[in-house]
């Protein structure tokens, strides 16, 4: 395994001045990690401050205060509201060095030409800064989010429980035979979208665009919801990855949303948990880093070191171990063992027992990830984590649907 740094992978840090710059990262668990924070202030010759929160608190916190961060670490669903505002610039991509080694699954939606491009908000829809300061598909010189972490999401489900061929459709989620067991990720933009495909492919309901409901459509699907929530059939909701391992391990729930982080410290504990790979497709997202309108100068130079250095390798193989995947793999790969890279990536049976990215064993040799390899998952994704035209609407409409 390689373990220094490729040449060219992020410039030299570009401070010189007096004192040690301290650069402060708003987001969320999923990338604000303890081992990517010390390797950035070793690597960078930086202070780097983290400000991890929840997905709702972490957008209006962007939204409202650019003042109180550098970085604004999350996903290209969340950028809207942000965008609007103005609370963040556009990133210059002649100062990203990478650029040309990020794959295509950003910059065109598809990694291979017969790959659906995905319903909703794909992230090549709102890449692009316009002439007009409008975010767009079309190629230009500037960018909204530097592209990084990302995932195709499905749900989990005790496997020692209950067959692959069981649960091979989102419908499962709405499957009366697990009432009780079951719980939905809480996080509106997210948590509608299992919904929404666990709805439709039950034949609950249709949906016109399923990446942009209408109010109508909405009020259906809650009202769904709302009628399975007050029989009994959600256990709970969650909002963190560590919160929805919880329920699994607890022997609370059999099914529920998931995030590839849960899989893997169930997993670990030796859970018998699987991704479930349904017939419609993953739900897909895609992070990113975000510059602060506030910055200039001497940090804004500060602010770029640290997007060139996520990049670069080794914060991709830390990701990897989580069960995400990184922009520009190919440079991950140089810092992952060969097992690590076979079963991350490959979808081939672990060689070894593998470690997650705090060190500890996470998974076991002979395992094998569910859902295949990287492109085979990357071709399949049937919406994108989305804010909706409507979303004002959803979250009202969510938040009563969790509170009742």
């Amino acid at each position: 395994m390689n373990t220094h740094n490729p040449p060219s992978a992020y410039p030299a840090p570009a401070v010189h001045a007096k004192g040690k710059p301290r650069l402060r990262v708003l987001g969320t668990a999923i990338s604000l990690l303890e081992q990517l924070r010390l390797r950035a202030e070793q690597d960078l010759g930086i202070e780097v401050v983290f400000d991890n929160n929840d997905f709702l608190t972490t957008q209006h916190k962007a939204a409202q205060g650019p003042e109180h961060y550098d970085i604004y670490d999350q996903c290209f669903h969340n950028l809207d509201i942000v965008w609007y505002w103005r609370a963040i610039q556009p990133i210059d991509l002649k100062r990203i060095a990478l650029w040309d080694e990020i794959t295509d699954l950003t910059k065109t939606g598809r990694l291979g030409p017969s790959a659906e491009l995905g319903k909703g908000d794909a992230p090549v829809k709102k890449l692009f800064v316009q002439p007009d300061l409008s975010l767009g598909g079309r190629p230009t010189g500037q960018i909204s989010m530097l592209p990084t972490t990302h995932n195709f999401d499905s749900f989990a489900y005790r496997s020692d429980k209950m067959d692959c061929s069981s649960v091979s459709s989102w419908a499962s989620l709405l499957d009366e035979r697990w009432s009780g067991r079951v719980a939905l990720v809480d996080e509106p933009a997210i948590g509608i979208f299992d919904a929404a495909l666990a709805a439709e492919a039950a034949g609950l309901m249709r949906f016109d665009t399923i990446g942009n409901m209408t109010t109508a459509e909405i009020d259906r699907l809650i009202a769904i919801l709302a009628e399975k929530k007050k029989a009994g059939f959600f256990k709970g909701f969650w909002r963190t990855a560590e919160d929805a391992a919880a329920l699994m391990a607890q022997g609370q729930t059999d099914i529920q949303s998931m995030w590839s982080t849960g899989i893997t410290i169930l997993t670990g504990q030796g859970m018998a948990v699987e991704q479930a790979v349904p017939a419609e497709g993953y739900r897909a997202w895609h992070g990113g880093l975000c510059l602060s309108r506030n910055l200039d100068g001497r940090m804004l130079d500060v602010a770029y070191d640290y997007l060139n250095w996520w990049i670069s390798g080794w914060p991709g193989a830390v990701v990897a171990r989580q069960g995400y995947y990184m922009s520009t793999p190919e440079r991950s790969r140089a810092y992952l063992t060969k097992p690590e890279w076979d079963y991350w990536y490959g979808g081939l049976p672990a060689e070894t027992d593998l470690p997650g990215p705090d060190g500890a064993i996470r998974i076991k040799a002979g395992q094998r990830r569910s859902g295949g390899d990287y492109w085979q998952r990357a071709n399949r994704i049937a919406v994108w984590n989305t804010t909706m035209d409507e979303h004002n609407y959803l979250v009202r409409r969510w938040m009563q649907l969790v509170a009742d």
